[in-house]
């Protein structure tokens, strides 16, 4: 076995009820080839919307569906970061693959054509990956619990992708699929809380009536927003959007809450409010899992990386230990000491981490070595590292009355 850094990661510690590098994102669609200059099964990185015709040539016309996806993109991109076409400067990578290839196709960790290739092209760049599929005219889905039953297959695959350039790559990954063909009643549904794929969201509701999800604008605001944000937060304001529905159903009358409640993500309105939100960032997994949002799913993944950054200089080092062979407690602390101030730089110091102001102590982040670990004799130690996520507010109830009037 090759030396190594292994992150492993726990669950179960939270006991929940039931455009930086943070948002570095790859995008696998139905696509078509524009001669010399666009192939399918490449994967390509742009860096703003015009790049999509100037340098691959596609437009709305020979690749409807990669262009509306990638416009959702960078059109809500603009709108998070207030910027105009030019100033833009957010990273994409878009892979074109033919309309046979099924979402669950792209996804398979056996298939290294599709979404594996753009994962290893990227390096380990990439910290999602968006599945949209457009099929061949005539085709017709296996609508089975309220979607195409593609849908469903793609869950399982896309987490042990995902599941895949974590533990292989040191790449922690998440996807976002298509929720396609949805057949307009939540009541159908898979529960999807019933799955243990905490590495995967399904979106559904589009900006025009139909069986399809608008990826492209989850996926925008996901590269603008920080890790521990979620994103359906009002705070943040509305999609840069003037229409949605779900399936064929204006969001005004669709049963929003009933599909969030199934563990989806889609689309909703908020009285007192203009415009449209997302209904909050649910994974595909119990309400139990530590790890069942996207917010709470970037927040530990780039903890991870930045653990693995910081322990990977200390690889095959040569160390003081003691006369039993054991760790020195100054060599531990030294490390331990490493690790907290990369952490406490990199999303402490940048509200990511759910740390108490009013605690100087309190840096969101501890990490532990023990130092009579015998590090001679097995060549390992372990490293107990713990981030502490911020709260979120779900729930808001509030007792309404009159003031009692003294008389």
């Amino acid at each position: 076995m090759l030396p190594r850094v292994r992150i492993i990661f726990e669950n179960g510690a939270l006991k929940q009820l039931a455009a930086s590098e943070n948002g570095v994102l790859g995008i696998v669609a139905t696509g078509a080839a524009v001669v010399d200059m666009f192939a399918l099964n490449i994967p390509y990185k742009i860096t703003k919307f015009s790049d999509l015709e100037d340098d691959l040539g596609i437009t709305e016309l020979n690749n409807p569906g990669i262009y509306k996806v990638v416009k959702d993109f960078y059109d809500e991109v603009k709108s998070m970061q207030d910027i105009d076409a030019t100033e833009e400067n957010t990273t994409l990578w878009i892979m074109g693959v033919a309309d046979t290839i099924s979402l669950a196709n792209m996804a398979d960790i056996d298939n290294v054509a599709y979404g594996k290739a753009m994962i290893q092209a990227a390096k380990g760049a990439l910290r999602g990956i968006i599945l949209k599929r457009t099929p061949a005219p005539g085709y017709t889905p296996t609508v089975t619990d309220g979607l195409d039953s593609d849908v469903f297959t793609a869950i399982d695959n896309a987490h042990e992708l995902c599941e895949w350039a974590t533990n292989t790559m040191n790449a922690p990954l998440f996807a976002v699929i298509e929720g396609r063909s949805f057949n307009d009643d939540a009541d159908d549904l898979l529960d999807l809380t019933t799955k243990k794929c905490n590495r995967v969201a399904v979106l559904i509701g589009d900006t025009e009536p139909g069986a399809n999800a608008a990826v492209g604008l989850l996926a925008g605001r996901i590269a603008c927003s920080g890790v521990q944000r979620n994103v359906g937060r009002v705070r943040t304001g509305k999609l840069n959007i003037s229409a949605a529905y779900v399936g064929s159903i204006d969001v005004s009358l669709a049963d929003s809450a009933g599909i969030h409640d199934k563990g989806y993500i889609t689309l909703r309105e908020h009285v007192g409010r203009d415009g449209y939100f997302f209904t909050d960032d649910l994974l595909a997994t119990d309400s139990d899992d530590d790890y069942n949002t996207l917010m709470k799913r970037r927040t530990i993944d780039k903890a991870c990386r930045i653990a693995y950054n910081t322990l990977l200089n200390e690889l095959l080092d040569d160390i003081p230990v003691t006369d039993a062979g054991t760790l020195t407690p100054t060599y531990a602390k030294s490390v331990e000491t490493l690790v907290v101030n990369d952490i406490v730089s990199n999303m402490t110091n940048n509200g990511e981490l759910g740390n108490d102001p009013a605690d100087q102590d309190d840096k969101g982040v501890k990490c532990t070595i023990d130092y009579t670990q015998n590090v001679v004799t097995t060549g390992k130690w372990n490293v107990v590292l713990k981030v502490k996520p911020r709260g979120c507010n779900k729930y808001i109830d509030v007792q309404l009355g009159f003031q009692a009037v003294t008389v």
